[in-house]
């Protein structure tokens, strides 16, 4: 059992999240406030990177690549990259392109990748989208990533759409968010963002015990809300 984060030690893991398709600029603006009040980092549509960064030089600003679907070409994928970071993020999140992988393109994937990574200076996470992957084919996206050189993968971008009754070939029961199981799959490759469903302290607990090194969340206030505070001597 790995022991429990008190909240001082837990903040820096979350990535306070807002990307929903109705986001507004207030939304943003509420998370990058909590994300300051609390120590947590934010991650925010591309759009508000900018802003967010002349405003909050205090806050670790991630933004997101080729999301939700990854479907961009290689070179609007590199744009999008340079332009964030010039922008002023401070980490990418990048979505692979689902259905290369599952054609077995594996080539493709990697060198996508590794274009994007060659192109920044700052860190760089692999969305591989577990949801919608086999366990084989959740490797080989891992394994693409190592051979990028990316800094981290990330489990979901929490849009995934999966039917509930759909099953995988031993019969469980395919979840749309981070699952310990997958957590502990990616950790082998590289360090892990587990992202997707994780609304609480004992499921982000769950999540860090398994191997993530980092969280990403849209209830990063409620998560730390559960956390005990930091003994005091």
């Amino acid at each position: 059992m790995a022991p429990e984060l008190d909240r001082d030690e837990l903040a820096p893991l979350i990535d306070h999240t807002v990307l929903g398709p109705e986001t507004t600029t207030a939304d943003v603006a509420a998370v990058l406030e909590e994300a300051a009040e609390h120590g947590m980092n934010a991650c925010i549509p591309p759009y508000a990177v900018e802003d967010a960064a002349a405003a909050h030089e205090d806050v670790t600003i991630a933004t997101v690549i080729g999301f939700p679907h990854g479907q961009q070409t290689h070179e609007i994928k590199r744009r999008e990259g340079v332009d964030a970071w010039k922008a002023g993020a401070d980490e990418l999140d990048v979505v692979i392109n689902v259905g290369r992988l599952k054609a077995g393109e594996d080539d493709v994937v990697r060198a996508e990748l590794a274009e994007l990574v060659a192109a920044v200076p700052i860190p760089v996470k692999v969305i591989i989208e577990t949801a919608l992957l086999t366990e084989e084919e959740k490797h080989r996206a891992c394994e693409a990533a190592v051979a990028a050189d990316a800094a981290m993968v990330k489990t979901s971008t929490g849009f995934a759409s999966v039917d509930p009754e759909d099953q995988r070939a031993n019969g469980e029961t395919v979840s749309g968010g981070a699952t310990i199981e997958d957590v502990q799959l990616m950790s082998e490759y590289l360090p892990v963002k587990a992202s997707g469903g994780v609304g609480s302290y004992d499921e982000a607990m769950a999540m860090v015990e398994a191997g993530a090194e980092r969280i990403g969340a849209s209830s990063g206030v409620e998560i730390l809300s559960g956390a005990p505070t930091a003994e005091t001597e």
